[in-house]
């Protein structure tokens, strides 16, 4: 039925009380809500009601139980999260107790610990840009760059004072200790070999200089790389320099066109004095055994004549004049030795063509003259030599 119609309990759709309806009948009005709350809130702080209101201090229970909560919420404030590329080193009162690694710690809360997080991954640039002086007394403008990272988070923080310092570089150590290891690695090499010849090795020079000093000052930082950003004459003088350069450009191309033009002439020169060698060595052969035989020879000839002087000259005399007679064109006949009647080409061979005919031809007038003679020598030898036995006889 509707709460206004006639006949109804007279109540109103917020579920309150009428004035005259009993305690039970009806839900707890908001007052009454709220002076329950506040009853139970009081009581918990020690405020008892008993007749009247009475209003009391807390009890030691209740702050007790206050002060174990802040407690733990005093605790609670010691976890913290290290990252993956971080570590955390932690303090005790100031002083270093311990670094921990990536994942979720504990440890006193502050005052008593603090804890500081350091990023050893991240990649930092140092860039230092300035004139120096050469081994050859001249200046040059030298910019580099070296990238670094920490390598040691308790070397870092405690060793040195600012290793590095991102916001002014020029403050920190990493970067003063750059720019020393530069100045000595331009100060021993001349300006020709740090623009040009040893160019490529001044960063990895200067990289192992500073890596050495900050070793030596356990700065707990590693050096990954330098570069060499430029090297270069200060402006004022790089006409000048660029000219010196091209002279040396020239200079290296004819250098290099006589070293070509050498390889080329130098292997034929050496060619042709080996051959030369060669030939020389050849003749010396051939003249020294040649003169072993003669020698060799003449001793024989010797000893042949002193057995039989007489038939040795005349041996000598015959031969000598066959060598002779057999270079030149006449030809000499023994009409008493023989009656066969001979015919002889005499215009063929007092002609200058008769090398010519022996090699392209066969005349059998001229062998058999030439015949006639060796016959008519071995004759003669044989009667020689059978009366030089006679005689011995």
């Amino acid at each position: 039925m509707p709460w206004n119609e006639p006949g109804g309990k007279d109540k109103d759709p917020w579920g309150k009380k009428s004035s005259g309806s009993s305690k039970g009948s009806g839900g707890a009005d908001i007052e009454d809500i709220t002076r329950k709350m506040n009853e139970k809130i009081g009581g918990f702080f020690g405020n008892k009601k008993s007749g009247g209101d009475s209003n009391g201090g807390p009890s030691l229970a209740s702050l007790g139980v206050i002060a174990l909560i802040a407690f733990l919420g005093w605790l609670a404030t010691g976890f913290y999260q290290v990252d993956s590329a971080q570590r955390g080193v932690e303090f005790r009162f100031g002083a270093f107790q311990q670094t921990t690694k990536p994942g979720l710690h504990w440890r006193f809360p502050y005052p008593i610990d603090s804890v500081e997080l350091v990023d050893i991954d991240k990649s930092r640039t140092a860039d230092d840009q300035t004139r120096m002086l050469t081994k050859d007394e001249n200046i040059v403008d030298v910019g580099i760059s070296a990238q670094y990272r920490i390598k040691n988070p308790e070397d870092y923080l405690f060793n040195i004072y600012l290793a590095d310092y991102e916001p002014n570089q020029v403050v920190g150590t990493l970067f003063q200790v750059m720019r020393s290891a530069v100045r000595e690695i331009v100060g021993r090499n001349t300006m020709d070999s740090i623009l040009i010849e040893n160019r490529q090795s001044i960063a990895p020079e200067t990289q192992q200089v500073m890596q050495k000093v900050l070793d030596e000052y356990k700065s707990g930082l590693e050096v990954i790389k330098v570069n060499l950003i430029h090297a270069k004459p200060p402006q004022e003088v790089k006409d000048a320099f660029d000219d010196a350069i091209r002279a040396r450009e020239d200079r290296d191309k004819f250098k290099n066109e006589a070293e070509t033009y050498a390889k080329k002439v130098v292997p034929v020169a050496e060619g042709k004095a080996s051959r030369l060698n060669e030939d020389a060595l050849a003749y010396k052969s051939q003249i020294v055994s040649q003169a072993e035989g003669d020698a060799s020879r003449f001793s024989q000839l010797v000893t042949e004549y002193n057995k039989a002087p007489e038939v040795t000259r005349k041996r000598l005399y015959l031969e000598t004049m066959e060598e002779v007679y057999a270079n030149t064109k006449k030809v000499m006949v023994d009409t008493k030795s023989g009656n066969n009647m001979l015919y002889l080409p005499l215009n063929e061979l007092q002609s200058g063509t008769s090398s010519t005919n022996k090699a392209s031809g066969f005349d059998p007038a001229v062998a058999g003259a030439m015949q006639q003679q060796r016959l008519k020598r071995k004759t003669t030898r044989d009667g020689v030599r059978s009366g030089t036995r006679e005689g011995r006889r």
